[in-house]
């Protein structure tokens, strides 16, 4: 299980900083539009990695079906992204979302035949 959350956290990196990216490359196309002049940007290189960084986990616990489990970034960093994992038979990750202050990450899910359901919750955090 390690290599696969490893390539899914990989993959949720390379992803943020490709919208991060593509953000960045349509914000410059469409003031290079609006002024017809070519824009003084400066585009980071996309492999990158903002100040602070640090990926933060949750490990594994289970929980009662439809408990939220959430994981905090540490100190004063916000978080930039994040994602969670149902574990057990017909487990189901109900839900993966940033908490409401912008500083954490949130996970919720639930088993059919089961009353808990193991949850793992990661988030990339930064300063």
């Amino acid at each position: 299980m390690h290599s696969k959350r490893s390539t899914a956290l990989t993959l949720a990196v390379l992803l943020g900083g490709a919208c991060l990216t593509t953000a960045a490359a349509s914000a410059t196309s469409a003031n290079a539009t609006s002024a017809n002049t070519a824009p003084a940007a400066v585009v980071q290189h996309a492999g990158a990695l903002p100040p602070g960084y640090q990926l933060v986990t949750l490990p594994n616990a289970n929980v009662p079906n439809f408990q939220r489990r959430t994981l905090y970034c540490p100190g004063s960093k916000r978080v930039l992204g994040g994602g969670a994992e149902a574990r057990g038979n017909d487990a189901i990750l109900v839900g993966s979302f940033p908490t409401d202050d912008g500083r954490g990450w949130i996970g919720i899910g639930r088993q059919n035949a089961y009353r808990d359901v193991g949850i793992s919750v990661f988030a990339i955090c930064a300063d």
